[in-house]
């Protein structure tokens, strides 16, 4: 069942409350304008594994997070990407109270993931971007970035190769993602990063610009 929105706790004040600015893994802040995510901002993050990188260095700081209609989502990925799980709240089934649980979750935790089980009325999200500029919380929505009007920032996995496979035999280690990252105002020029997520061992990190004899990353397009 889930919560009633007047069942949310504030939880300790975070230690990191009173800055205006989060921090992201070192890989990450070339992809932001503001180097890190910048409080009551909104940043649209078309893949679960995106989210967890994004929150996980601000949470081991010392502020929480939650995440909202991740079903699927371990604990054990969730540390693997680096995320404190003391400071970590799931609401894992909202149900159709998604919209006041995400809301109210905005008004207690520094950071805010959220996969809506429907499909968003541009309304809403308006109200969910409106609503974490005025707590000065962190907004991050999965999916597609159209219902999320008001986001400064629009990251997509674009590109994607998984290592550790052989002639079938072998496991993955880990992934290499091309990153696009774009928006509005500071984010208005596209950026783009060659990473590893997850890297081998866990975590985010940056990877070479190899490419081949003909100019392209050797990595196949995403979708």
């Amino acid at each position: 069942m889930a919560p009633s929105p007047r069942d949310i706790v504030e939880p300790t004040r975070p230690a990191l409350a009173d800055v205006s600015l989060l921090p992201v893994p070192p890989p990450l802040e070339g992809l932001l304008p503001w180097g890190g995510l910048r409080r009551g901002s909104t940043v649209v993050a078309e893949a679960p594994s995106l989210a967890l990188a994004l929150v996980a260095r601000s949470s081991a700081a010392g502020s929480w997070c939650a995440a909202v209609g991740l079903s699927s989502l371990g604990l054990a990925a969730a540390a693997e990407a680096g995320v404190a799980l003391e400071r970590l709240a799931v609401v894992a089934h909202p149900g159709p109270d998604w919209l006041a649980v995400t809301a109210a979750l905005l008004d207690a935790f520094a950071v805010v993931v959220v996969r809506p089980p429907e499909r968003v009325r541009p309304a809403d999200g308006r109200r969910l971007v409106a609503r974490a500029k005025q707590r000065r919380s962190v907004l991050l929505p999965l999916g597609a970035p159209a219902a999320w009007e008001g986001a400064e920032v629009r990251l997509a996995v674009t590109a994607s190769r998984w290592e550790g496979l052989g002639q079938g035999d072998g496991h993955l280690r880990a992934r290499l993602v091309e990153v696009r990252a774009e928006g509005r105002g500071a984010a208005a020029r596209p950026r783009t990063a060659l990473l590893w997520l997850p890297a081998e061992g866990g975590g985010v990190r940056a990877a070479a610009d190899e490419r081949d004899r003909d100019g392209r990353r050797p990595i196949r397009a995403a979708g």
